[in-house]
Order: C-alpha cells, then sequence, then structure tokens
C-alpha cells in the first residue's frame, strides 16, 4: 500500500473518530442547531426538531428529535451543566433535544411531562428518576409505545427495573460510601448528611452510604432536611443542627446552591474551625472552598456528561441500532475534588463543562 493510500485510510478514520465534531471537506460535515426549545405539558407545542435532518457520512439522513426531562430545580446550578451537555451535544450531532423540568421538586409533575413527551413520539427520553416507582408507569408507558428510554443521575439502582436502555450516572449508594471513608479518615466522629429534597431516593441512598461507612470505622451520623428553594435558611439550618449536635463532620448534597449559604451560616456562627466539611457537587464557589480548606473535598458525578452521553448513545442507538453496556450503570462518578486538582477543575467549571 502507497504512503497516499495509508494517508488517506488513516484521514478516513480520524474522520468517523471525530463524529462528534465532523470532518471538513468531505461534504458530509454534521449540522449546527441552536438552543434548547421548550415545552410545556401541551404535547401541540412541542417542537418539530431543529435539525432537517442528520446526516452521518452519506450512511443515512432522518429527522431525529429527543426529549430529556429531569427533576432539577432552576435554583439548582448543577442542572445547568447537565443541560449544557445536553445542548452540545445536539449541536454537534445536529439532532434536536427538548429539556423540561418543574420549577420545584415535584415528581407528579414529572409524570405528566413524560407522558405529554411521549405522546410527541420522539425518537427517544431521557429522564431522571429521583422516585423510581412513582414515574414508573409513565416511563413504562412510552417504552411500550416504542419510545427508547436513557435515564440518567437519580435512580441508577432502579433503572434495570423500569427497562431503561441503560443508566448515565453513578451508583449514590457507594458514592455515599465512598465518601464516608473518606470523612472516617479525617479522623471525624460524629457527622451529619443534608438532604435537600425530600423523597429522592438517590440522596437517602447517598446518606445511607456514608452511614454505613462511618459505622464500619467506628464513628456515627445524622440526618437533617432542608428546602433548596430557601437555600440561605437551609445554611441557617444546617449551622443550628450542627452547633446542637456537635458534629464534627457535615457533608451536604445539594452543591453549590447549598454549600455557599452554609458556609456562610458556619463562619457566622464560628462553627467552620473544628468542622470537617464535604460536599457533593462542585461550582466556582465551591471549587475555591476546596483551595482554602474551608471544605475538605467534593464529590463530583460530571454532570455535563450525564446532559452530553445519553444524546450521543441515544442518536447513534436511532441510527444504527448500537448501545454499550444495555441495561447497566454506565459511570460518571463519583471523582474527587481536593486541593491537588481544584484548580484545574474551576478553569472547566468556568467553561460550563464541569
Amino acid at each position: 500500500m502507497t504512503r497516499r493510500v495509508h494517508a488517506a485510510a488513516a484521514a478516513a478514520a480520524l474522520c468517523l473518530l471525530a463524529l462528534a465534531t465532523g470532518c471538513g471537506g468531505s461534504g458530509h460535515a454534521l449540522p449546527a442547531q441552536g438552543g434548547l426549545p421548550a415545552i410545556g405539558d401541551d404535547p401541540a407545542a412541542a417542537p418539530v426538531g431543529a435539525a432537517a435532518g442528520v446526516d452521518v457520512f452519506g450512511l443515512s439522513r432522518q429527522r431525529i428529535r429527543f426529549v430529556m426531562i429531569t427533576h432539577g430545580q432552576a435554583s439548582d446550578p448543577f442542572w445547568s451543566v447537565v443541560q449544557r451537555g445536553a445542548q452540545d451535544a445536539g449541536r454537534q450531532l445536529g439532532v434536536s433535544v427538548t429539556y423540561e423540568a418543574p420549577d420545584t421538586s415535584d415528581v407528579e409533575r414529572m409524570a405528566r411531562l413524560i407522558r405529554a413527551a411521549a405522546a410527541t413520539k420522539p425518537a427517544g427520553l431521557v429522564v431522571s428518576l429521583p422516585d423510581a416507582l412513582a414515574l414508573a408507569p409513565a416511563v413504562r408507558a412510552a417504552e411500550r409505545q416504542g419510545i427508547p428510554v436513557i435515564s440518567i443521575n437519580s435512580g441508577s439502582d432502579d433503572a434495570r427495573s423500569l427497562g431503561t436502555l441503560l443508566h448515565v450516572g453513578q451508583s449514590e449508594y457507594e458514592a455515599g460510601v465512598a465518601a464516608g471513608r473518606r470523612m472516617a479518615a479525617a479522623h471525624v466522629h460524629h457527622a451529619l448528611c443534608v438532604i435537600h429534597e425530600a423523597g429522592n431516593v438517590a440522596l437517602q441512598d447517598r446518606c445511607r452510604g456514608f452511614r454505613d461507612a462511618l459505622a464500619a470505622r467506628g464513628a456515627t451520623s445524622g440526618v437533617v432536611y432542608v428546602d433548596l428553594q430557601d437555600a440561605t435558611q437551609a445554611g441557617h439550618t444546617v449551622a443550628a443542627v450542627v452547633r446542637g449536635g456537635r458534629y464534627d463532620g457535615l457533608l451536604t448534597l445539594g452543591g453549590a446552591a447549598i454549600a455557599g449559604p452554609t458556609l456562610a451560616a458556619l463562619r457566622a456562627d464560628h462553627l467552620l474551625g473544628g468542622l470537617t466539611y464535604a460536599t457533593f457537587g462542585i461550582g466556582p464557589a465551591v471549587l475555591k472552598a476546596v483551595r482554602s480548606g474551608a471544605i475538605t473535598f467534593a464529590v463530583d458525578q460530571q454532570p455535563y456528561l450525564q446532559g452530553y452521553l445519553p444524546i450521543v448513545l441515544l442518536t447513534q442507538y436511532r441510527l444504527y441500532g448500537v448501545l454499550p453496556d444495555r441495561g447497566k450503570l454506565l459511570s460518571t462518578g463519583p471523582a474527587f475534588i481536593t486541593k491537588a486538582n481544584a484548580a484545574r477543575v474551576l478553569r472547566l467549571v468556568e467553561r460550563g463543562v464541569r
């Protein structure tokens, strides 16, 4: 084989590997699409798709539209990163992505949104599962209509029973165990786990894993529930419980939305000095606190990938019927952020991809 033929073959291989970004000069660059349109409960309001079609190296051309429905509250910046991942995947692949979520934590409204989305007959659904039992009828109804479903974020332990293609996220119990082991290694004896969404089974699983890991090292733990809709009051509530319970360890599960107000309240009450504080979720405020030592570590489940990967996987499934790890967990976490890597992760957060 000549060098010219070798070069052409290598270029073709690189183009195939660069599916998400497209290859210039071939006439098959993937079209871009803008924004994430929003729909309400009315199926008639659903968009027909920003992309007129998708042309993947001349192999297939058809209209593809997906809907992503999560339990993410508008006040939680974590979900804007998930949405950004879905948006980027849609732009790169030339498919339409609709993102929907209740204004507040509301599983019944989520179920209505899933049913409304399924009525529009999308090429696929992406759903989070904060309460799999409550959402099961809507998810299974969509699957009976022949709509492929990928679950993300909450519900890793329940996804298989619902028949979703796979789950993109982390094992919440195991993530809690890992956090508890790190907390125990910091010589914590009595820790508090803070849940910001009552009824979210995934958060309960985190606290359960956290408790079990601490108990295995002879430490104890407690749980307190706060309301994310009033984050300032949530911070004051946590500080009051820490002070009253003489806790020397603290784990919050709501990322920057809870960590920021909690840090402010702990500082105001002079409680940070004798406290080992860790959090699930990251953001600029959290990472700066990790760098300063106010937060010992943060647990990241890479929300960008939880938005990005399902759109890529559903596109491939729709076009070619291919799917990795069917029925299993495609793990995006837990990843731990400490002083050693906080600065690098902060740069990525500022770009909207961590």
